[in-house]
């Protein structure tokens, strides 16, 4: 097993539709991968599926070693690009040193992990019995991981393979729920002598709305409901659309809008988008605000004045961003909430709101949904939870901690940084399903995950090849 190997599987994976939700062409490569090799498989009611490999010769007393990936991609792509999720193979591009996605996500998160466990269950590596897990759904809501059924895998010792920073040992992260309202509005006539306008908020970074939060990237949804607040007296509006993943930071958002002088108002709005700039100039270098007239009259009608004042007030409300940080993990965001998208459906007259918590604190994580229901039943809207999941409290005492930790500092020559993670892995689920389980997160280092361009440097995949290799090679339990 080597870092190419991993690469190449990789590489064939990128050419498997695998959105979430839609994981099946995922789920039959996986089978029939196993089934070539002669490799114990099995598929779960909900789609997961389990790889068994047995012990090499003379490793038949080493106690059984899980390791876990997730099947499934966040799909996002630039406003551009017309790549369709569902049948199209990622592009990307070798450039210094880095795996990058056109115009897409990558689906590096979590496509290494797999690649990393085939690789490993294709090799020669001395090791005992592996029992590898691909769960589905991780990026909507954990769906596999809450509905694996119970005696799935039987390994008492689990290496999740979903992490982002190679060198860094994650013993712990965040938990979250996803938090969705729905506004209702009526329209109204256009004003007489008003006319359309649609603005535009784009070129965001965006990012994963878990590692991300804390590096002060614009929400776009927001930021336009911070406009739009401070001319709800010069506007009708009509729709506002942004966002897309809950687990990702808007990065484009528009609105369109009636309103007495077109030009009047794109003037200023080019004038907000100038201070935003301003505001952001580190950490959001290719924001762009954009207005344009339509050449022919508007099919749909604008709002009531006063849904659209609830409306945008309760969204620019809305809390977004860090909440809390961590008062015992130096630097560590605890509690954090993610603003990620807003949908207009002009035919049902509803405004949808997709929002996400996390906290490393359940009660915090509760806290923070109530506030943004609060923010949103205010102006009027429906607020349900969903797809709660628990987090992960570390074990410093761990034995694969121990292990892990020993290997890389063999390897290497230095230690790895032992970490909590702000975004929500499996392990809190598993940890539930699976009492006693002794787990450990790693993998190679991912830059723009949940967003377009998202990247993997080499480099870092032929350090993380090794040390799994290594770590698969020499554990016996203890």
């Amino acid at each position: 097993m080597n870092s190419n190997t991993v690469l190449d599987i990789f590489k064939e994976i990128t050419t498997i539709p695998r959105e979430s939700g839609h994981e099946e062409p995922m789920t039959d490569f996986l089978l029939q991968w196993a089934a070539e090799r002669k490799l114990e498989a099995r598929r779960d009611a909900i789609g997961n599926v389990c790889i068994t490999k047995e012990a090499a010769p003379g490793k038949e007393a080493v106690p059984t070693l899980v390791l876990q990936a997730h099947q499934d991609m966040v799909c996002e792509k630039s406003p551009n690009s017309k790549h369709n999720f569902l049948t199209d193979p990622i592009e990307y591009v070798i450039e210094d040193g880095w795996m990058i996605a056109k115009d897409t996500t990558l689906g590096a998160d979590d496509g290494i992990g797999i690649a990393a466990c085939l690789a490993l269950l294709d090799s020669d590596t001395p090791c005992g019995k592996l029992e590898c897990i691909f769960t589905i759904s991780e990026e909507t809501g954990m769906d596999g991981a809450m509905q694996m059924e119970e005696g799935f895998f039987t390994g008492k010792t689990l290496i999740n393979l979903d992490s982002e920073d190679e060198g860094q040992m994650f013993i712990g992260c965040a938990g979250g729920v996803t938090t969705e309202a729905v506004f209702d509005f009526q329209t109204t006539a256009a004003k007489q002598g008003w006319s359309r306008i649609k603005l535009t908020i784009s070129g965001g970074v965006g990012g994963h709305s878990g590692d991300d939060i804390n590096k002060e990237r614009v929400n776009t949804v927001q930021q336009m409901c911070r406009f739009l607040y401070g001319e709800l007296d010069n506007i009708q509006l009509i729709h506002i659309n942004g966002g897309g993943k809950h687990n990702a930071i808007a990065r484009e958002c528009s609105a369109a809008v009636t309103t007495p002088d077109p030009e009047a108002l794109a003037a200023r709005f080019i004038e907000f988008g100038e201070a935003l700039k301003n505001e952001y100039k580190v950490s959001e270098p290719s924001l762009c605000f954009s207005t344009k007239v339509p050449e022919h009259p508007c099919a749909h009608l604008p709002m009531r004045d006063e849904d659209a004042r609830r409306i945008v007030s309760s969204l620019f409300a809305c809390p977004h961003g860090v909440l809390a940080m961590s008062q015992t993990i130096k630097d560590f965001v605890e509690t954090s909430t993610n603003l990620a998208s807003v949908k207009t459906d002009m035919q049902a007259c509803t405004i949808s709101v997709c929002t996400s918590q996390r906290s490393s604190t359940r009660s915090s994580c509760h806290m923070a949904a109530a506030k943004v229901e609060a923010a949103l039943s205010l102006g009027g809207a429906k607020v349900e939870h969903l797809s709660e999941y628990p987090g992960w409290a570390p074990d410093v005492n761990s034995a694969i901690l121990r292990h892990c930790v020993a290997s890389y500092e063999k390897l290497f020559g230095q230690k790895p940084l032992v970490l909590a993670i702000h975004a929500g892995l499996e392990c809190g689920l598993f940890l539930e399903k699976f009492p006693g389980l002794d787990m450990i997160s790693f993998g190679p280092t991912l830059r723009g995950v949940h967003a377009p361009g998202e990247k993997l440097e080499l480099a870092s995949l032929d350090k993380f090849t090794r040390h799994l290799e290594d770590v698969v090679t020499t554990y016996t339990g203890q």
